[in-house]
């Protein structure tokens, strides 16, 4: 026998339907809320000290002493500062003599590690994060003692050939060649994976096509490899341009943590020159000046390779 609905049955009784516009509000909320820590460090971290950093460049700031606002005049004086010419083209030199090479070892490398018929080729690709989890005092001493004037490996190599001993550290050629040799070997095997990565993802089929239409090795890496990667070659090329602008620990180590980085600033790079100011001198408004030209400098050169290095993957 079944149960009759009538109006009273139904009294107090909620519809299924009455919760819905709240879960539905809730669903369009809830990813801002996944996301919203992110963001909240961000301002903490990111932003605030950014910000913060152009206010204090504003000021003849001494945190021992009094603070007073100059307005522009701490930048005025960082154009007319021999010093921040000469860390600039430390910073460029080694950035350039570093990343270069860096990528373009990390490129043929991917190559190789992505052939089918090599072996053992998990051990090889494992291998390559070994530099990249090193300690970077670790390999500051290996390679200090590596280029050595005395005892070094290097020069004792030169010995034989009839070269005298150099002194790498100080000269600005040599003191950027070593700095970038240690970049290069800290950094090659983490781009190398990230092009491996992306090489995984080009299907096989592409290059069998283009073998039986006559394309080399060479023809398939310009027209196939280069426009396959250029997604990861942008953001390698990005991320090695902040990094080499930034350098900071490498000459600090290999100068044995002076901060003029010889007694001619050979190889003082931008961010020495802004500790050496700020936390050196207690000049906090000249080195956030210092602090903010860099951020300027390298939003600047990252824009200018994003455009080369898409334009260069489009033409591949």
């Amino acid at each position: 026998m079944s149960a009759t609905l009538t109006p009273g049955t139904l009294k107090g009784v909620k519809p299924a339907t009455a919760t819905r516009p709240v879960e539905k509000r809730w669903e369009r909320l809830a990813p801002y809320g996944y996301v919203a820590p992110f963001y909240v460090l961000f301002l903490i971290f990111g932003l605030f000290p950014l910000l913060f950093t152009f206010y204090v460049s504003l000021f003849d700031w001494n945190p021992i002493g009094d603070k007073t606002f100059v307005g522009l005049e701490n930048f005025r004086q960082l154009g007319q500062d021999p010093r921040f010419w000469n860390a600039l083209r430390n910073t460029f030199s080694i950035w350039i003599i570093s990343t270069v090479p860096q990528l373009i070892i990390a490129l043929i490398l991917a190559q190789v590690l992505n052939n089918a018929f090599l072996r053992f080729a998990n051990f090889f690709r494992m291998a390559m994060l070994l530099p990249y989890i090193t300690s970077v005092a670790a390999t500051a001493i290996v390679f200090a003692q590596l280029f050595n004037r005395d005892y070094g490996l290097l020069n004792w190599f030169l010995g034989l050939i009839g070269v005298e001993h150099i002194d790498f550290m100080s000269t600005p050629v040599g003191s950027h060649l070593l700095i970038s040799v240690m970049v290069i070997w800290r950094w090659f095997g983490y781009n190398t994976l990230l092009y491996l990565a992306s090489l995984q993802a080009v299907p096989r089929d592409l290059y069998e096509a283009a073998a039986m239409d006559g394309a080399g090795p060479v023809k398939q890496f310009l027209h196939i490899t280069l426009p396959s990667l250029r997604p990861v070659i942008v953001f390698t090329v990005i991320m090695s341009t902040i990094g080499g602008l930034q350098i900071f620990t490498e000459p600090l180590l290999l100068s044995n943590g002076t901060l003029t980085c010889g007694t001619a600033r050979q190889c003082q790079t931008l961010s020495l020159f802004l500790f050496d100011q700020g936390f050196g001198s207690f000049k906090f408004g000249y080195g956030s000046a210092i602090g903010v030209a860099l951020f300027a400098i390298i939003v600047v050169v990252a824009f200018i390779n994003f455009l080369l290095s898409s334009r260069l993957g489009k033409k591949g």
